[in-house]
């Protein structure tokens, strides 16, 4: 198919932009500051009612670039139309949506951010950033902003920096991650469980993963509520939700492993019953 003429006279953005949309990539211009342009004077304020708060699923429908990541498109022909020419002109980079591509961006922003991912998460695509890292998996969720220090969640409704294909190969969206963005739900009125009957394993060996495997998982886990420093209750829940999506379903964490959570989270300033409350919440919501 012939391409707008409009793409022989831009500075590489709308070549960029045209190219993505072609492998099914849906992008949208960028202005300094990485931040989308402003709506149009018909849609300021949201005054269509076209994408109140940014929330609404779906392409856009003014034909400006406007509604930031809804404004995002596959079609070539609105990529270089008239409409967003002036947005091209003053573009300082090309953003995509990755939940419109189907995969969900780990954006890590800095070194101990990076750390974090290479000890916990699977290794995946990796896209070097000014300040650090896009850890790419294949795969869409609900996008979420300081899931942990340094650490944002990219999908749905949500614009990433096209930064180029990066390195690796994109592994499919782990639970670890999808855990990530989970809102600690309010503790059951009801009395908290007992520890022994819900909490414990089986006693059998995990059928997928070594006994080292596990002993690590749990060190790590130890590591990261004992490294938090704010959000203590949401990092534990989240940890707890992290540990038995990996490990819960085979049988293979006894009393011991638990009871290391445990330890951890009570010498962060959780007390017994939060803590049984986040492992029942955590099993709950993996449905165990």
């Amino acid at each position: 198919m012939t391409q707008p003429t409009d793409i022989r006279r831009d500075s590489g953005h709308l070549s960029t932009a045209v190219r993505l949309a072609a492998d099914g990539v849906p992008v949208l211009p960028l202005r300094r500051g990485k931040l989308p342009f402003g709506n149009c004077p018909a849609c300021a304020r949201n005054a269509c009612g076209g994408r109140p708060n940014m929330k609404t699923p779906g392409p856009c429908a003014c034909p400006q670039p406007c509604h930031a990541w809804a404004a995002a498109t596959t079609d070539p022909q609105v990529i270089a139309s008239p409409a967003w020419a002036p947005a091209w002109r003053h573009a300082a980079a090309v953003a995509y949506h990755p939940g419109g591509a189907g995969v969900t961006v780990v954006d890590l922003d800095d070194p101990a951010a990076v750390q974090w991912a290479r000890e916990t998460l699977p290794a995946t695509r990796t896209v070097t950033t000014t300040r650090g890292e896009h850890w790419i998996y294949q795969g869409t969720m609900p996008s979420a902003n300081a899931v942990r220090p340094g650490v944002d969640i990219k999908s749905l409704a949500a614009y990433a920096r096209w930064l180029g294909n990066g390195t690796g190969v994109t592994a499919p969206l782990p639970d670890a991650v999808r855990a990530l963005a989970v809102k600690v739900p309010a503790a059951p009125r009801k009395a908290a469980q007992s520890l022994t009957e819900p909490l414990g394993g089986r006693g059998g060996v995990c059928p997928h993963r070594t006994p080292t495997y596990l002993d690590r998982g749990v060190s790590m886990a130890v590591q990261r509520i004992t490294e938090a420093r704010s959000a203590i209750h949401a990092t534990v829940y989240r940890t707890f939700l992290a540990v038995l999506s990996t490990h819960g379903r085979c049988g293979c964490l006894t009393d011991a492993h638990v009871g290391r959570l445990f330890s951890a989270a009570q010498a962060k300033g959780e007390s017994p019953r939060h803590c049984t409350d986040a492992w029942v919440n955590a099993l709950t919501t993996l449905g165990l």
